[in-house]
């Protein structure tokens, strides 16, 4: 049952996995063009840095996209049957969701495999400034643990109805505007901040999205 759920969910979310691991894998590349190259005169370590620092922004960007798609492609059939094919299964509901979410984690197993594969590629072929090491092992944990975080929430959201979705997206649009509007009319009201140092903070659920993404580092 699960290798023929596996299947059905590569079909659905194929060209998603596979762009999203080209751009796993030539990001750490990408991020070390700066490095010392038989064909090029190499960065100081400071420079480096900062370039490393400024490609690093986008790999929680690839994740929570990753996470995002694979979740909603995975349920997108069965919002579109009303679920009728999930209960004409022999097999109860909870068994269902689980495969189904095991088989999308698998998928995502690729993008993460690439991120690791393109950073070892890029320490290994990048000659790096005197003080300055790589991290292509950490970086590639980092990237797996936050897409397995946004695989989940997003899992969770769309395996409940469309009003559910519209209910959670509908109250954080709300906020928007509410704070937009106090924007506009020069009220003091920031309802965004502590909701970033709430959700984003260090001890926050999504902290593992803020912080320094390093291939490179002291």
């Amino acid at each position: 049952m699960f290798r023929v759920m596996l299947y059905t969910q590569w079909k659905w979310s194929r060209l998603i996995i596979l762009l999203g691991t080209v751009a796993a894998f030539a990001l750490p590349i990408i991020s070390l063009q700066g490095a010392a190259r038989a064909d090029r005169n190499p960065l100081e370590a400071q420079d480096l840095l900062r370039t490393v620092h400024s490609w690093g922004t986008l790999y929680p960007v690839l994740a929570a996209a990753l996470g995002l798609l694979v979740a909603m492609a995975g349920w997108a059939p069965d919002h579109r049957g009303r679920h009728v094919h999930a209960l004409t299964l022999p097999l109860p509901r909870w068994r269902y969701v689980l495969l189904r979410c095991a088989g999308g984690a698998v998928l995502l197993a690729i993008p993460v495999a690439a991120v690791l594969a393109g950073a070892l590629f890029a320490t290994a072929t990048a000659t790096l400034p005197p003080g300055l090491q790589g991290y292509p092992l950490a970086l590639a944990v980092h990237f797996g643990l936050a897409v397995a975080l946004a695989y989940a929430m997003f899992f969770a959201i769309s395996a409940g109805t469309a009003r559910t979705a519209g209910i959670i997206l509908g109250v954080f649009g709300a906020l928007v505007v509410v704070q937009i509007v106090a924007g506009v009319a020069n009220l003091d009201v920031d309802l965004m901040s502590p909701l970033q140092i709430v959700v984003l903070g260090s001890a926050g659920p999504f902290a593992i999205f803020t912080g320094r993404w390093m291939l490179v580092d002291v």
